[in-house]
């Protein structure tokens, strides 16, 4: 049956061969689509998991508290130790998040000062991506700050000039004078212009000795969304000697809004890969009822000599599955060594470069497919192939032997 279905196939070699390519080009297409849909979503994890870290360590019932002190975690070095011993090559960002009132020359405005204290490789990669001018804080220094773009155009300060930072109601000195050291900017104008940054002795000198609200544990090598098997077991690993007063989550349950934004582009790629292969269907359905029509009196024949209704149905259904399944295996074939090659790292054309990083899309890539994605793609390709059989098999099923050997082509 199947050989008798390639040869039939075969009998008009340039329909047959269009209709394969047609398939390969729609396969090789949805592996490319699911390809680059892994590595924007890998792109934004690292985006998100750079700014917030893979691990986010905080006080328990923080997120639900409002006072100021509810979020402090006290003895911030003895925490920053047992995070230090259990991550190992991990890097380690330590934050006090402080909301003041910030003024300038004319004008104050309410912001979230952030005093921060980073691993050398989170300040150098931290400086690269956001201070558009000056330096960051010293990290000993306890009188320098710097401010995002927007928000030292509200305040009418300069790089150089003083900044007021006021502090009321908190353990520290509540107040300080700052100067202004360099410039950040961020690719969200909301974040730009409501946040600063010093260094952690300065924002614990001002209002909490000793403390910190957040600490932020990035992972080496951690490129790919699929690779967040670890963070678990790293987690779990942290969970014991930090103790209950203190919850560790992974970036999902820190950002569980833009978590859920990388779990829809899934179903979003399904819907476009699923329109690709209607259309391939449809040149598969005028494929076979072309070659059916072109053997009507053939069909007619082989009814009339005994042959079961049900044996020409699976005859046109072969062909169709024969049609499909080789345009699949060359399409699969192309997809999977394109997106190995992808998977190594790839770039944007240098034009685009400065764009997408504007946007927060890092400027190197890693494209990705996992099996479901490669059995959901040949699922596709069989469907579309039984679909596309379905009429041309119906009518070759009801034709009548004596009105089929009298057809003409």
């Amino acid at each position: 049956m199947w050989r008798l279905a390639w040869r039939n196939l075969w009998r008009q070699k340039a329909r047959s061969l269009v209709t394969a390519s047609a398939v390969a080009l729609v396969v090789l297409s949805t592996l490319l689509f699911f390809g680059l849909a892994e590595a924007m979503k890998n792109g934004m994890f690292q985006v998100l998991t750079e700014r917030a870290g893979h691990l986010v360590v905080t006080r328990a019932g923080a997120d639900e508290a409002r006072e100021f002190d509810a979020h402090l975690i006290r003895e911030a070095a003895r925490v920053e130790a047992a995070l230090r011993e259990v991550a190992g090559e991990g890097e380690l960002a330590v934050l006090l998040e402080v909301p003041v009132l910030a003024s300038g020359g004319s004008r104050s405005r309410g912001i979230q000062l952030v005093g921060l204290r980073q691993t050398p490789g989170l300040e150098r990669q931290f400086a690269q991506d956001y201070l558009s001018a000056g330096r960051l804080p010293d990290p000993d220094s306890l009188d320098e700050i710097v401010l995002g773009e927007a928000l030292a155009r509200a305040l009418r300060v300069d790089v150089g000039e003083v900044v007021y930072i006021f502090a009321p109601g908190t353990e520290g000195l509540g107040a300080g004078a700052y100067t202004l050291v360099g410039l950040l900017d961020f690719p969200e104008a909301a974040l730009e212009g409501r946040t600063a940054y010093v260094s952690l002795a300065a924002a614990q000198e001002l209002a909490a000795p000793e403390a910190a609200t957040r600490f932020q544990l990035h992972l080496p090598d951690l490129h790919r969304i699929t690779d967040e098997d670890r963070l678990e077991q790293v987690r779990d690993r942290l969970a014991q000697p930090l103790g209950p007063e203190l919850h560790v989550k992974t970036w999902r349950e820190a950002e569980p809004g833009l978590a859920t934004l990388l779990d829809l582009v899934d179903p979003i790629m399904l819907v476009f890969n699923g329109l690709g292969f209607v259309l391939a269907g449809l040149l598969v359905v005028n494929t076979v009822y072309l070659s059916l029509a072109e053997r009507i009196r053939e069909f007619g024949v082989i009814i009339a000599l005994g042959a079961d209704r049900w044996r020409v149905m699976r005859m046109v259904i072969s062909e169709s599955l024969v049609l499909v399944l080789t345009g699949t295996a060359v399409g699969t074939a192309l997809g999977l060594g394109l997106i190995a090659r992808l998977a190594q790292g790839f770039r944007f054309p240098n034009a685009l470069t400065e764009y997408t990083v504007e946007f927060g899309i890092p400027a190197v890539m890693y494209a990705g497919l996992t099996t479901g994605q490669l059995v959901i793609t040949i699922l596709f390709a069989v469907g579309t192939a039984l679909a596309a059989a379905l009429w041309p098999a119906w009518v070759a099923g009801r034709l009548q032997p004596v009105e089929a050997m009298r057809h003409v082509t």
